[in-house]
């Protein structure tokens, strides 16, 4: 495992500046999150290649890994976050959805990232279960044929409050999908907020199949990302099993909610976390 962060808990550093604060303090994975003056996808074409190139450069050069990850809140809508999404009621409002997943699948090919991290979104309709189903495999098609395309994998995170929440949900989507770059993102918190039992139990029957990791603490039932040592997780179970499934990519800190102090929190999360990484 290789201890990393998002960047979507640096929102108010520089990119360049966010991956050397990240080197310097001992991470050697960065979840890039695509966001306005951070990778924007939308941005003039010559401009972004010459951002991403200049991002390769300093991530190689810290021989840091990295993936894309696609939660930013405002940046296809301006006045209402995370809209639209895959579940969204109309096909021209998924399209832009699945227009951006596509754009994040050619970064995360230019910048060597080893997958592409994303959600279903929230069902903001009365669809029923298997209309709601139907909805987001056929939303996911032209996202997997271009995944295929280029090679990316992909992994998709089931998150509280989102129609896949559960491993039981993306269990049944992934029935559907059946396809061999189709994977999982898998946020611990997310685990301890709702799945029933022990914790890092979960993550057994999924190995092989987690291409990304979201970490942080959290209390059971309630969807906050907490700092280390503010909720109930039981961190070293949970990276003994993580080894169990010899998961070997990045273990993500994800405190977006933190970037006010984000200094602070990059700094607990590496003393929290180092020591856990480095016993065996």
């Amino acid at each position: 495992m290789r201890l990393g962060y998002n960047t979507n808990g640096l929102p108010h550093h520089r990119l360049l500046d966010a991956i050397d604060f990240l080197a310097e303090e001992g991470f050697e994975s960065v979840a890039l999150t695509l966001d306005a003056g951070a990778l924007d996808p939308y941005q003039d074409a010559a401009d972004l290649a010459r951002q991403v190139a200049m991002v390769r450069e300093r991530l190689d050069a810290h021989g840091m890994i990295r993936v894309v990850e696609t939660g930013a809140r405002f940046l296809l809508n301006p006045r209402k976050k995370h809209d639209p999404t895959l579940m969204d009621p109309d096909p021209a409002r998924r399209a832009l959805r699945i227009d951006f997943l596509n754009r994040s699948i050619d970064l995360c090919d230019a910048l060597g990232a080893e997958a592409v991290s994303f959600w279903s979104g929230a069902l903001p309709d009365s669809a029923s279960e298997d209309q709601a189903f139907d909805r987001i495999v056929d939303a996911l098609q032209p996202v997997i044929s271009h995944a295929e395309s280029k090679r990316v994998r992909l992994a998709f995170e089931p998150e509280p409050g989102m129609f896949i929440d559960t491993f039981a949900r993306f269990a049944r989507l992934d029935e559907r999908i059946r396809h061999p770059l189709f994977d999982l993102t898998v946020d611990i918190g997310h685990v301890h907020c709702l799945e029933p039992g022990d914790t890092a139990s979960h993550l057994g029957p999924w190995a092989g199949r987690i291409a990304n990791i979201h970490i942080e603490d959290m209390r059971r039932g309630v969807h906050d990302h907490l700092l280390f040592g503010e909720g109930t997780i039981d961190f070293p179970s949970v990276i003994s099993a993580l080894r169990d499934a010899q998961f070997k990519g990045g273990l993500n800190v994800e405190l977006s909610r933190h970037g006010h102090m984000a200094v602070e929190a990059v700094r607990r999360s590496a003393a929290f976390l180092k020591p856990l990484l480095a016993h065996r």
